[in-house]
């Protein structure tokens, strides 16, 4: 576990990330991060995650009508 402290930036409120958590998070100054809230709290995460719906959506889509796709390839 790494505690973190909530500080004012201006007229916000915000966390300073340890290089060790930014490292972890392949992550950098001004890419974005997503806070997911959870059953059990809240997630910090690098990945969206509506383009992991959008993902999913997709490869239905490529399962199930793989054999149509496989000839318009052609």
């Amino acid at each position: 576990m790494i505690a973190v402290k909530v500080r004012k930036f201006g007229n916000s409120l915000g966390v300073v990330l340890p290089k060790e958590v930014v490292n972890r998070l392949q992550t950098g100054d001004g890419q974005p991060l997503f806070l997911i809230e959870t059953p059990d709290g809240y997630r910090l995460t690098p990945y969206d995650p509506a383009f992991e719906e959008k993902m999913a959506k997709a490869e239905d889509i490529i399962r199930r009508y793989r054999n149509a796709l496989h000839e318009l390839a052609k």
